[in-house]
Protein backbone atom coordinates (compact mmCIF):
# COMPACT_ATOMS: atom_id res chain seq x y z
CA UNK A 1 0.00 0.00 0.00
CA UNK A 2 1.36 3.31 -1.21
CA UNK A 3 1.53 6.06 1.76
CA UNK A 4 -0.25 9.51 0.88
CA UNK A 5 0.96 12.43 2.44
CA UNK A 6 -1.64 14.86 1.68
CA UNK A 7 -2.27 15.74 5.27
CA UNK A 8 0.45 15.12 7.75
CA UNK A 9 0.17 16.10 11.02
CA UNK A 10 3.13 16.85 13.59
CA UNK A 11 1.87 17.60 17.17
CA UNK A 12 4.06 19.84 19.43
CA UNK A 13 2.94 19.06 22.69
CA UNK A 14 3.91 15.58 21.92
CA UNK A 15 7.84 16.24 21.99
CA UNK A 16 9.74 17.32 25.28
CA UNK A 17 10.26 21.17 25.71
CA UNK A 18 13.47 23.17 24.20
CA UNK A 19 15.76 23.67 27.35
CA UNK A 20 15.57 27.84 26.59
CA UNK A 21 19.22 28.27 26.78
CA UNK A 22 22.83 27.65 25.05
CA UNK A 23 25.39 25.75 26.97
CA UNK A 24 28.99 27.15 26.92
CA UNK A 25 30.31 22.88 26.74
CA UNK A 26 28.99 19.56 26.53
CA UNK A 27 30.05 18.90 30.10
CA UNK A 28 27.33 21.13 31.22
CA UNK A 29 24.46 19.24 30.08
CA UNK A 30 25.37 16.57 32.71
CA UNK A 31 21.92 15.84 34.88
CA UNK A 32 18.67 16.37 34.59
CA UNK A 33 17.87 13.07 33.39
CA UNK A 34 14.35 11.77 32.60
CA UNK A 35 12.24 9.36 34.90
CA UNK A 36 9.62 7.28 32.66
CA UNK A 37 6.79 4.97 33.06
CA UNK A 38 6.83 1.81 31.60
CA UNK A 39 2.91 1.48 31.16
CA UNK A 40 3.52 -2.08 28.32
CA UNK A 41 5.86 -3.85 31.13
CA UNK A 42 3.72 -3.03 33.72
CA UNK A 43 1.05 -4.60 31.85
CA UNK A 44 3.09 -7.87 30.78
CA UNK A 45 4.56 -8.62 34.05
CA UNK A 46 1.25 -7.93 35.97
CA UNK A 47 2.81 -5.50 38.74
CA UNK A 48 1.07 -4.43 42.05
CA UNK A 49 3.25 -1.43 42.06
CA UNK A 50 3.84 1.26 39.68
CA UNK A 51 7.90 1.38 38.17
CA UNK A 52 9.49 4.26 36.77
CA UNK A 53 12.78 4.40 34.93
CA UNK A 54 15.53 7.30 35.23
CA UNK A 55 17.32 7.02 31.97
CA UNK A 56 20.75 7.98 32.67
CA UNK A 57 22.07 7.41 29.43
CA UNK A 58 20.53 10.60 28.40
CA UNK A 59 23.52 11.98 29.43
CA UNK A 60 26.52 13.18 27.09
CA UNK A 61 28.25 9.76 27.52
CA UNK A 62 25.37 8.06 27.88
CA UNK A 63 25.69 6.75 31.74
CA UNK A 64 24.96 7.84 35.43
CA UNK A 65 29.09 8.46 35.49
CA UNK A 66 29.07 11.47 33.79
CA UNK A 67 27.56 12.98 36.66
CA UNK A 68 30.87 11.77 39.15
CA UNK A 69 33.41 12.80 36.28
CA UNK A 70 32.26 16.12 36.26
CA UNK A 71 31.95 16.22 40.05
CA UNK A 72 35.42 14.98 40.69
CA UNK A 73 37.26 16.97 38.45
CA UNK A 74 35.83 20.42 39.23
CA UNK A 75 35.88 19.66 43.12
CA UNK A 76 39.98 18.96 42.28
CA UNK A 77 39.87 22.64 40.53
CA UNK A 78 38.22 24.49 42.80
CA UNK A 79 40.64 23.27 45.63
CA UNK A 80 43.65 24.05 42.96
CA UNK A 81 44.46 20.55 43.49
CA UNK A 82 44.76 20.11 39.15
CA UNK A 83 44.78 22.31 36.23
CA UNK A 84 45.24 21.33 32.57
CA UNK A 85 48.29 22.33 32.11
CA UNK A 86 49.78 20.80 34.82
CA UNK A 87 47.89 17.76 35.60
CA UNK A 88 48.18 14.01 34.08
CA UNK A 89 44.66 12.03 35.32
CA UNK A 90 44.75 8.55 35.71
CA UNK A 91 42.03 6.14 36.98
CA UNK A 92 40.92 3.01 37.24
CA UNK A 93 37.66 1.90 35.67
CA UNK A 94 35.48 -0.53 34.24
CA UNK A 95 34.46 1.81 31.43
CA UNK A 96 31.52 4.46 32.63
CA UNK A 97 33.30 6.55 34.35
CA UNK A 98 36.25 6.41 32.26
CA UNK A 99 34.22 7.62 29.51
CA UNK A 100 32.99 10.37 31.47
CA UNK A 101 36.30 11.59 32.44
CA UNK A 102 37.44 11.55 29.03
CA UNK A 103 34.40 13.33 28.28
CA UNK A 104 35.44 16.17 30.67
CA UNK A 105 38.95 15.52 30.17
CA UNK A 106 38.61 16.55 26.40
CA UNK A 107 36.26 20.03 26.98
CA UNK A 108 38.58 20.99 29.55
CA UNK A 109 41.88 20.25 27.93
CA UNK A 110 43.26 17.50 30.41
CA UNK A 111 45.77 14.81 29.61
CA UNK A 112 44.16 11.27 30.53
CA UNK A 113 44.91 7.42 31.19
CA UNK A 114 42.46 5.01 31.58
CA UNK A 115 43.43 1.83 33.27
CA UNK A 116 40.35 -0.94 33.04
CA UNK A 117 40.36 -4.89 32.88
CA UNK A 118 40.18 -6.17 29.53
CA UNK A 119 37.12 -7.99 29.86
CA UNK A 120 35.67 -4.31 29.20
CA UNK A 121 33.24 -4.17 26.22
CA UNK A 122 35.16 -3.50 23.03
CA UNK A 123 32.79 -0.16 22.43
CA UNK A 124 33.72 1.18 25.64
CA UNK A 125 38.15 1.02 24.32
CA UNK A 126 36.89 2.67 21.21
CA UNK A 127 34.82 5.26 21.96
CA UNK A 128 37.66 5.78 24.89
CA UNK A 129 40.60 6.65 22.37
CA UNK A 130 37.87 8.40 20.14
CA UNK A 131 37.93 11.17 23.21
CA UNK A 132 41.49 11.46 23.36
CA UNK A 133 42.41 8.88 26.20
CA UNK A 134 45.00 6.69 26.86
CA UNK A 135 44.29 2.93 27.62
CA UNK A 136 46.15 0.78 29.75
CA UNK A 137 44.40 -2.90 29.75
CA UNK A 138 44.86 -5.23 33.14
CA UNK A 139 43.97 -9.09 32.98
CA UNK A 140 39.88 -10.05 33.51
CA UNK A 141 40.76 -12.18 35.92
CA UNK A 142 42.16 -9.54 38.51
CA UNK A 143 39.00 -7.08 38.05
CA UNK A 144 38.58 -4.01 39.29
CA UNK A 145 41.12 -4.74 41.83
CA UNK A 146 43.95 -5.12 39.43
CA UNK A 147 42.92 -2.16 37.38
CA UNK A 148 43.17 -0.30 40.96
CA UNK A 149 46.85 -1.64 41.38
CA UNK A 150 47.94 -0.83 37.91
CA UNK A 151 46.85 2.85 38.12
CA UNK A 152 48.62 3.29 41.41
CA UNK A 153 51.82 1.85 39.96
CA UNK A 154 51.41 4.60 36.58
CA UNK A 155 50.90 6.91 39.12
CA UNK A 156 53.87 6.35 41.76
CA UNK A 157 56.10 7.06 38.32
CA UNK A 158 54.03 10.29 37.37
CA UNK A 159 55.56 13.58 39.71
CA UNK A 160 51.87 15.50 37.39
CA UNK A 161 49.74 12.74 37.87
CA UNK A 162 46.32 12.96 39.65
CA UNK A 163 43.59 9.81 40.68
CA UNK A 164 40.21 11.05 41.23
CA UNK A 165 39.91 7.78 43.13
CA UNK A 166 36.08 7.14 42.39
CA UNK A 167 35.87 4.16 45.01
CA UNK A 168 37.16 6.49 47.66
CA UNK A 169 36.10 9.91 47.06
CA UNK A 170 33.72 11.67 49.03
CA UNK A 171 32.53 13.42 46.29
CA UNK A 172 31.03 10.68 44.48
CA UNK A 173 27.91 9.72 46.76
CA UNK A 174 27.43 14.36 47.50
CA UNK A 175 27.26 14.18 43.29
CA UNK A 176 23.79 12.13 44.16
CA UNK A 177 22.98 13.91 46.77
CA UNK A 178 22.59 17.05 45.08
CA UNK A 179 21.38 15.62 41.56
CA UNK A 180 20.51 12.39 40.72
CA UNK A 181 18.65 11.40 44.17
CA UNK A 182 17.17 15.12 44.87
CA UNK A 183 16.02 14.76 41.08
CA UNK A 184 14.51 11.77 41.97
CA UNK A 185 12.23 13.57 44.91
CA UNK A 186 11.31 16.45 42.48
CA UNK A 187 10.13 14.78 39.54
CA UNK A 188 7.65 12.20 41.76
CA UNK A 189 6.91 14.99 44.09
CA UNK A 190 7.93 12.79 46.97
CA UNK A 191 5.85 9.85 46.00
CA UNK A 192 8.18 7.21 46.07
CA UNK A 193 8.20 4.19 48.20
CA UNK A 194 11.50 2.19 46.84
CA UNK A 195 14.39 3.10 44.86
CA UNK A 196 16.62 0.09 43.03
CA UNK A 197 20.09 0.47 41.85
CA UNK A 198 23.26 -1.46 41.23
CA UNK A 199 26.54 -1.33 42.99
CA UNK A 200 29.42 -0.78 41.51
CA UNK A 201 31.66 2.08 43.35
CA UNK A 202 28.65 2.23 45.78
CA UNK A 203 28.25 5.74 45.22
CA UNK A 204 25.16 6.48 43.03
CA UNK A 205 22.85 4.16 45.69
CA UNK A 206 24.80 5.80 48.76
CA UNK A 207 24.38 8.86 47.73
CA UNK A 208 20.67 8.49 46.49
CA UNK A 209 19.76 6.83 49.84
CA UNK A 210 21.04 9.68 51.69
CA UNK A 211 18.93 12.40 50.61
CA UNK A 212 16.01 10.32 50.20
CA UNK A 213 15.85 9.74 53.35
CA UNK A 214 16.16 12.89 54.68
CA UNK A 215 13.11 13.68 52.68
CA UNK A 216 11.40 10.57 54.16
CA UNK A 217 12.99 7.63 56.51
CA UNK A 218 10.50 5.08 54.93
CA UNK A 219 11.63 4.95 51.59
CA UNK A 220 13.36 1.51 50.72
CA UNK A 221 16.34 1.59 48.76
CA UNK A 222 17.81 -2.11 47.42
CA UNK A 223 20.82 -2.82 46.30
CA UNK A 224 21.98 -5.14 43.40
CA UNK A 225 25.30 -7.10 42.85
CA UNK A 226 25.86 -10.05 40.45
CA UNK A 227 24.91 -13.74 41.88
CA UNK A 228 28.64 -14.95 40.46
CA UNK A 229 30.19 -12.28 42.69
CA UNK A 230 28.02 -11.58 45.48
CA UNK A 231 30.65 -10.48 48.03
CA UNK A 232 28.25 -7.88 49.34
CA UNK A 233 25.67 -10.66 50.42
CA UNK A 234 28.62 -13.07 51.79
CA UNK A 235 30.04 -14.82 48.49
CA UNK A 236 33.37 -14.72 47.25
CA UNK A 237 34.72 -12.29 44.22
CA UNK A 238 34.10 -14.22 40.74
CA UNK A 239 34.18 -13.34 37.09
CA UNK A 240 30.82 -12.18 35.71
CA UNK A 241 28.95 -10.46 32.85
CA UNK A 242 27.70 -7.50 34.53
CA UNK A 243 29.64 -4.53 33.29
CA UNK A 244 29.26 -1.78 35.90
CA UNK A 245 28.85 -3.32 39.13
CA UNK A 246 30.17 -6.15 41.52
CA UNK A 247 33.91 -4.80 41.77
CA UNK A 248 34.70 -7.78 43.88
CA UNK A 249 35.23 -5.90 47.03
CA UNK A 250 32.88 -3.82 49.21
CA UNK A 251 34.08 -0.29 48.44
CA UNK A 252 34.78 2.18 50.92
CA UNK A 253 31.89 4.71 50.29
CA UNK A 254 29.63 2.18 50.06
CA UNK A 255 26.71 3.34 52.62
CA UNK A 256 25.52 -0.16 53.05
CA UNK A 257 23.28 0.61 56.64
CA UNK A 258 21.19 2.90 54.66
CA UNK A 259 20.67 0.01 52.13
CA UNK A 260 17.57 -1.80 52.95
CA UNK A 261 18.53 -4.96 50.98
CA UNK A 262 20.96 -6.24 48.88
CA UNK A 263 19.84 -8.31 46.31
CA UNK A 264 22.81 -10.70 43.51
CA UNK A 265 21.05 -10.98 40.44
CA UNK A 266 22.52 -13.53 37.87
CA UNK A 267 23.83 -12.50 34.80
CA UNK A 268 21.32 -14.37 32.66
CA UNK A 269 18.71 -12.67 33.96
CA UNK A 270 20.38 -9.30 33.75
CA UNK A 271 20.09 -10.01 30.16
CA UNK A 272 17.20 -11.32 29.87
CA UNK A 273 15.61 -8.30 31.29
CA UNK A 274 17.62 -5.79 29.20
CA UNK A 275 16.05 -7.68 26.39
CA UNK A 276 12.60 -7.55 27.89
CA UNK A 277 12.85 -4.07 28.76
CA UNK A 278 13.96 -2.71 24.85
CA UNK A 279 11.46 -5.13 23.12
CA UNK A 280 7.67 -4.08 25.48
CA UNK A 281 9.51 -0.40 26.13
CA UNK A 282 11.51 0.65 23.52
CA UNK A 283 14.36 1.55 26.18
CA UNK A 284 17.75 0.42 25.13
CA UNK A 285 19.20 -0.46 28.63
CA UNK A 286 22.76 -1.41 29.46
CA UNK A 287 23.37 -4.69 31.52
CA UNK A 288 23.23 -3.22 34.80
CA UNK A 289 19.98 -1.84 34.45
CA UNK A 290 18.57 -4.77 33.18
CA UNK A 291 19.51 -6.50 36.55
CA UNK A 292 17.91 -3.79 38.77
CA UNK A 293 14.86 -3.67 36.54
CA UNK A 294 14.76 -7.62 36.99
CA UNK A 295 15.04 -6.91 40.52
CA UNK A 296 12.33 -4.41 40.90
CA UNK A 297 10.12 -6.51 39.04
CA UNK A 298 9.84 -8.95 41.73
CA UNK A 299 9.50 -6.13 44.13
CA UNK A 300 6.60 -5.47 42.23
CA UNK A 301 5.00 -8.58 42.14
CA UNK A 302 5.08 -8.51 46.38
CA UNK A 303 2.01 -7.85 48.10
CA UNK A 304 3.95 -4.65 50.26
CA UNK A 305 4.56 -2.71 47.15
CA UNK A 306 0.79 -2.88 45.74
CA UNK A 307 -0.31 0.61 44.59
CA UNK A 308 3.44 1.76 45.33
CA UNK A 309 6.19 3.84 43.36
CA UNK A 310 9.47 2.16 42.63
CA UNK A 311 12.25 3.93 40.85
CA UNK A 312 14.81 2.32 38.90
CA UNK A 313 18.50 3.24 38.11
CA UNK A 314 19.29 3.04 34.31
CA UNK A 315 22.94 3.51 34.39
CA UNK A 316 24.13 3.42 30.66
CA UNK A 317 23.20 2.34 27.27
CA UNK A 318 22.81 -0.76 25.25
CA UNK A 319 24.92 0.51 22.34
CA UNK A 320 27.79 0.29 24.81
CA UNK A 321 27.72 -3.82 24.60
CA UNK A 322 27.27 -4.78 20.99
CA UNK A 323 30.20 -7.09 21.21
CA UNK A 324 28.66 -8.72 24.18
CA UNK A 325 25.92 -11.13 25.09
CA UNK A 326 23.94 -8.73 25.19
CA UNK A 327 22.99 -9.26 21.58
CA UNK A 328 23.77 -12.66 21.05
CA UNK A 329 20.78 -13.86 21.66
CA UNK A 330 16.79 -13.66 21.02
CA UNK A 331 15.04 -14.48 24.09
Amino acid sequence: MTQKFDKPIVNANHYAKPRGRIYDSAVETIGGTPLVAVPNLQKKESLKARLLLKLEFFNPMASVKDRLAKAMIEDAEARGLISPEKTHIIEPTSGNTGLGLALVAASKGYHITLVMPESASVERRAMMGHLGAELVLTPAAEGMSGAIKKAESLAEKDKNAWIPGQFVNPVNPLVHVETTGNELWVDTEGKLDAVVAGIGTGGTISGIAKILHQHNPEIKVFGVEPQESHVLTGGEPGPHGIQGIGAGFKPEILDLPAIEKVIPVKTEDALKTARLIARTEGIASGISGGASVAVAIELAKQPEFEGKTIAVIIPDFAGRYLSTALFEQKS
